[in-house]
């Protein structure tokens, strides 16, 4: 279809939508404007819509746009000029392929970078060309039918269409970002999900069918990046509500790796890290890159036999796990990196950083700050006096936070250089407050009584509150079970039952909830161990390294290391190994496999180190480091433990390798998670409450079960307080908080599949 003829058709659905001439010429000078400045440039057109005339309403939509335009702006340097935002009623149909082809494919030159952002619904509708199967689609604002004799024409844009504009565009460097799925299950349990039911009777408008059909006779010279908010047909695209927002697990999670870290060479190691933080998100989803060219890209890394099984790689994950290993010695020369699949976007900063000045007042001293890049899990809980530093080392006092926003102040009264919006923010000192409690919020599926009954239980329990599920965030989700007769359950916001959390059938509410207290408090453990994590902050030097040992090389699992040192630099450059099992999904790990973590200590102090997890049945285990002492006077030893601790340019294997100390997997499959917590100070206190647990000698091996993990992960806390050589400067804030200095600590998730 001509731009023109789009063109003309504006004019008559501006009264529908509400938009008035002069507000369309307004709205086309945003990004006419752009048309004066030379290229090469970087432009956007991101696309958000929460409100739905005739369909539930979505929340984070608007925020994702927010979360873009902020990230491309001051991470990428984009210029807010050429960055299009269609929003609510502006995204109908029309304006989106009006706008893509006037402020993208007018615009675009050879040498440009795009970067185009949908978050919304997206459903599935039947072709009459191929009735027998259904096709992807996204659903813009105003989706329903003009015509009121056709009640059944919706106004969806196919996948396909998209897929064929971004190859349309006369540049090679384009990214696109889809936050949205097309599969709606019949129920939903837990955060809301981007997806409407499918209509087979549904019908796409005459114009949209006219240009899918134009586009497939032109020739598309360029093969965009296209990164989906999940792999699988029926996985659903969620969105989360977090401090003060709701947003997009998928975009939140995405914004919030690229302003931490310098991006990864190619995709997949940069979606690798963004699932992981879904997973921590509770959400199952698994991104992926939508592109011919990805099982290309799998295909040249897997031996033939695997090739055909590229999109249902389960099956032959162990197989294929054990192989990719003997490729790494033979470099990238040959292994088919396509460029298909490196990233097109390139940060003006090579650093990272966790957000950025947004304005200053006029005292000079006060400043706005956005704070996109702060892990989604530690931004609830970031408190006042927290500190950032800039790149002219001055340092920002933290004031008050709204969401994503916070007010700061500089914390010296003579400034060298004097402050400027867009200037990079890095973290210094994170501040938690010490009363933090484990969310548990209610279905709406409940009835009134059987929630009254529920918050009363959950009140007998200290450090535990509950909600009403959509009102405020929280961590666990209380519900029935789908299934008759029903029974009472815990389950993660993502809709998944947690292992052994169920009451029986036609048990009272009060029955359930009390059974789940040792469960309560190991989950609040882990909550409050997740609040370390810091990889992209940490000004530690340390590198981290999850291996299968096998009797010829260990292979590799993962890899985490810290990114803000003075080796920062040369360790942005992943591994070719890295790069090989990042390409896969959720690593997999072999039942009967022998594991270690090989710890790197770059920096110039010693370090000590604690591991702490969760197993998939949410039962807590640690790292035990036992060293055997004699009883005085006596034959019989008694087990103790000592501290785990790496000298300055060092390597520690985590067990040590013998047969004594191995760390075998066992059965049956589970999800393991794990954090590995390293700091310059001894965990005197942290030791203190692992050796108050009561062991058998079946049990002393090098990763065993955590009977105490609510002490433990508390002792945990206060040994990184002690760690801070600030927290006698900041007392007043010692006194109900921890302060962790980014100096004196780092801690890696580590998340993988037991199968």
């Amino acid at each position: 279809m001509k731009r023109r003829r789009f063109l003309q058709r504006i004019s008559s659905i501006l009264a529908v939508l509400g938009i008035t001439e002069a507000e369309w010429l307004t709205f086309g000078n945003r990004y006419y404007q752009a048309l004066a400045q030379s290229s090469p440039r970087k432009l956007g057109l991101l696309i958000g819509i929460n409100q739905y005339p005739e369909n539930p309403a979505l929340s984070g939509c608007l925020t994702d746009v927010e979360l873009q335009r902020e990230l491309l702006i001051h991470r990428f340097g984009f210029q807010g000029s050429d960055i299009l935002t269609l929003t609510e009623e502006e995204a109908s149909r029309e304006f989106i392929q009006a706008a893509f082809l006037d402020h993208l494919g007018k615009q675009a030159k050879p040498s440009d970078v795009i970067v185009f952002h949908f978050s919304g619904y997206g459903s599935r509708v039947k072709l009459e060309t191929s009735p027998e199967r259904m096709q992807n689609a996204l659903v813009p604002a105003a989706n329903g039918s003009k015509d009121p004799q056709d009640e059944k024409i919706v106004n969806y844009i196919l996948e396909e269409t998209l897929l064929l504009l971004l190859r349309s565009l006369p540049t090679d460097r384009v990214t696109a970002v889809l936050d949205t799925s097309y599969y709606a299950p019949s129920t939903v349990l837990g955060l809301k999900i981007r997806a409407l039911q499918e209509s087979v009777e549904a019908k796409l408008a005459a114009e949209e069918l006219d240009l899918l059909k134009q586009l497939k006779t032109q020739k598309l010279p360029s093969t965009p990046i296209v990164l989906a908010a999940t792999s699988n047909p029926k996985q659903s695209a969620r969105e989360g509500l977090f401090s003060g927002f709701s947003a997009g697990l998928f975009t939140y999670a995405l914004t919030q790796y690229l302003w931490e870290f310098t991006p990864a060479t190619t995709i997949q190691v940069a979606l690798s890290h963004v699932e992981n933080s879904l997973s921590k998100l509770a959400s199952k989803q698994q991104p992926t890159l939508l592109s011919n060219q990805k099982n290309q890209y799998i295909t040249s890394l897997l031996p033939a036999e695997f090739s055909a099984d590229v999109e249902n790689l389960s099956p032959k994950r162990e197989e294929a796990l054990n192989t990719l290993p003997s490729l790494v010695g033979k470099g990238t020369e040959g292994l088919g990196f396509p460029d298909e699949v490196k990233n097109h976007l390139l940060p003006h900063s090579s650093i990272g950083a966790e957000g950025a000045v947004s304005a200053i007042e006029e005292d000079g001293k006060t400043v706005h700050l956005w704070l996109g890049g702060l892990p989604p899990q530690v931004l609830l809980y970031y408190g006042v006096n927290s500190r950032f530093t800039l790149a002219t080392t001055e340092q920002l006092v933290l004031r008050s936070r709204t969401g994503l926003t916070a007010k700061a102040q500089i914390s010296k009264i003579d400034i060298t250089t004097p402050l400027q919006v867009g200037q990079l923010v890095q973290e210094a000192v994170r501040v938690l407050p010490r009363n933090i409690n484990l969310t548990i919020a209610l279905d709406t599926g409940l009835e009134r009584i059987e929630r009254v009954d529920a918050t009363s239980a959950f009140a007998a329990f200290s450090r535990v509150s509950t909600v009403v599920v959509g009102e405020k965030p929280a961590d666990y989700l209380f519900a029935k079970l789908q299934q008759t007769p029903s029974r009472y359950g815990l389950f993660s916001l993502g809709g998944e039952l947690i292992p052994n959390t169920t009451g029986e059938v036609g048990e009272a509410v009060k029955l359930t909830v009390q059974r789940l207290a040792p469960k309560l408090s190991t989950l609040l453990a882990a909550k409050l161990w997740r609040l370390t994590e810091n990889q992209g902050s940490s000004r530690l030097a340390l590198k981290a390294t999850l291996e299968i040992i096998s009797d010829t090389s260990p292979s590799v699992v993962m890899q985490r290391e810290t990114v803000r040192t003075f080796k920062t630099e040369t360790s942005i450059k992943k591994s070719v190994e890295t790069r090989l099992i990042a390409s896969l999904p959720t690593p997999i790990v072999p039942i009967g496999s022998r594991m270690q973590y090989r710890v790197e200590n770059q920096s110039d102090r010693r370090v000590y180190l604690i591991l702490l997890g969760l197993n998939n049945n949410h039962t807590a285990i640690a790292f035990y480091s036992w060293e055997t002492l004699q009883e005085p006077n006596t034959a019989d030893t008694k087990p103790l433990l000592k501290e785990a601790v790496i000298a300055p340019g060092e390597t520690l294997t985590l067990p040590q390798t013998n047969a004594a100390s191995a760390w075998v997997i066992s059965g049956p499959a589970f999800f393991y998670e794990q954090q590995l917590i390293f700091s310059t100070a001894p965990f005197s206190e942290t030791l203190a409450a692992l050796n108050t647990a009561k062991y058998s000698t079946a049990e002393q091996g090098p990763i065993g079960p955590l009977l105490n993990s609510l002490d433990v992960a508390q002792a945990l806390l206060q040994d990184l307080h002690n760690a801070s050589a600030l927290k006698t400067e900041m007392n007043g804030t010692a006194t109900d908080s921890y302060i962790l200095d980014v100096n004196n600590w780092a801690s890696f998730s580590f998340n993988f599949q037991v199968m």
